[in-house]
């Protein structure tokens, strides 16, 4: 069971980050890496409020899983991330990487606290 709700929430994550790319490259600005950049923020924001949810609620382990591990594993995506990273890099963007990098992982981090601060307020 648990490998199955890994694999539904890995699918289901796949298809809304791939969603996600789509809209912002439709709108034009997918050169500054927003859909990368936007999911690991939200990511990083939903795995707070899982990780309290699951815990408060004494979530299953398969939703758990299928929750973080599939869905936002696959939603999330820090090796795209590390790739557009090196590119800038290589491509003498350096203010631009430095600025992507900080950000991403200074907003993820955040985002992650405000969502256990949220699921903690709200869970209890």
């Amino acid at each position: 069971m648990i490998y199955l709700a890994v694999a539904l929430g890995g699918a289901l994550g796949a298809l809304s980050r791939f969603r996600v790319g789509q809209w912002l490259a439709d709108s034009g600005y997918a050169h500054l890496h927003l859909a990368t950049f936007s999911v690991n923020v939200v990511g990083s924001l939903l795995i707070g409020i899982v990780f309290i949810w699951a815990e408060r609620f004494n979530l299953s382990e398969a939703a758990r899983l299928g929750i973080s591990v599939g869905f936002l594993g696959a939603f999330t995506t820090f090796s795209a991330f590390s790739l557009e990273l090196l590119t800038d890099i290589q491509e003498g963007q350096i203010i631009r990487a430095a600025l992507y990098a900080a950000l991403t992982v200074f907003l993820c981090l955040i985002s992650c606290l405000v969502g256990v601060e949220f699921a903690r307020s709200t869970f209890d």
